[in-house]
């Protein structure tokens, strides 16, 4: 397949006349890759279940991994929930446009293609600008998981999108590189108290603020197995990169005494060794591929910068990554979460 390429960088005029082609394919049935401000998106008509269907072949994505609704605007929720939960709204009212998914109970309207046979459904109102505007152009809600190859680093930069997808969508549009760099929070409202299934850039914290009790599922720092899921990111291993990934657990002096002898045991083999440290711990180690996750007292840069350092160990070559475990508190949940599956809940 061909695909084309849009290079969009703001919404002027000619900037809105390069996104009518790609909305149009939406409308064709296509499958189009388009950024957020969490990650970019893999989008297809969610009214449509063949288009649907595509971008689980487009991905090698299971069928049984539900997808978030993407809409431009609030009216569109109505045709797509049976009923917006009270808490919901306030929800909305708080964090929408922005990076929340809020899982409702579906309406008729859906397929099951979208929601993997479940009879609920993730709708997200993203804030990026490009993408309000590509779903408004495309005159009907998308649906889209992280526009990348099935359990690989979300693509955060346009090099990562056109490595993993170019040749197999219709279309891609490029932009500024996401601003968060993690995929959005998601909360199951049909519960009470509601549940976070993955922790975001919305922490557990701020929901907490506005909806009061806030329960956080167990899988999202353990390694947890369930036949059905609600949410993106819960039951396959997700986020890894191409070597293997350990994360290593401990005091600050444990972390770097394991992960030196570590690297010692493959002195002399012809093995690529990776260690990813933070700025406050590089000059600790001498050998190896050492990359910087960003400083310990910065959870966000550090949260935006996870996808792309494990992209950058690919194109390195690195066959076996060890990587610094972080202290879990409110601000560091979601990389964690990330973390921790991208290495398979592999610990030293």
């Amino acid at each position: 397949m061909k695909t084309q390429i849009f290079d969009i960088q703001n919404l002027d005029a000619k900037g809105l006349k390069l996104l009518e082609i790609p909305a149009a394919l939406i409308r064709k049935g296509e499958n189009v890759v388009f950024p957020t401000e969490t990650v970019y998106g893999l989008g297809a008509n969610a009214l449509d279940p063949e288009a649907v269907k595509k971008i689980f072949v487009a991905k090698g994505r299971p069928e049984d991994n539900p997808l978030i609704i993407h809409v431009s605007e609030l009216s569109q929720v109505d045709a797509l929930v049976a009923v917006i939960p009270e808490k919901a709204k306030k929800l909305m009212d708080a964090f929408w446009p922005g990076p929340l998914t809020i899982i409702m109970e579906k309406s008729a309207v859906v397929p099951e293609a979208v929601t993997a046979g479940l009879n609920t459904v993730a709708v997200r109102f993203p804030s990026h600008d490009i993408a309000r505007a590509f779903i408004k152009l495309a005159g009907c809600p998308v649906a889209a998981p992280s526009a990348n190859l099935s359990g690989r680093p979300s693509p955060t930069e346009g090099k990562h999108v056109l490595e993993d997808l170019d040749g197999r969508v219709a279309a891609i549009i490029l932009s500024a590189d996401g601003e968060l760099g993690l995929e959005s929070t998601v909360i199951d409202m049909t519960l009470d108290p509601p549940v976070v299934l993955r922790p975001g850039d919305v922490t557990v914290a701020e929901l907490r603020e506005v909806l009061g009790e806030v329960l956080v599922a167990a899988s999202i720092t353990k390694n947890t197995s369930t036949d059905k899921v609600k949410s993106p990111g819960m039951k396959y291993t997700h986020y890894s990169p191409k070597g293997e990934l350990v994360v290593v657990k401990g005091n600050p002096d444990q972390i770097r005494e394991k992960i030196t002898q570590a690297v010692a045991h493959y002195h002399g083999k012809p093995m690529t060794i990776g260690i990813l440290a933070s700025d406050e711990t590089m000059e600790s180690y001498h050998t190896g591929v050492i990359i910087s996750l960003g400083s310990r007292d910065d959870p966000k840069e550090m949260a935006k910068n996870l996808f792309s350092r494990l992209r950058t160990f690919d194109e390195l070559g690195v066959e076996k990554i060890y990587a610094e475990d972080i202290p879990l508190n409110n601000e560091t949940l979601a990389l964690l979460n990330r973390l921790y599956k991208a290495a398979g809940y592999t610990f030293i």
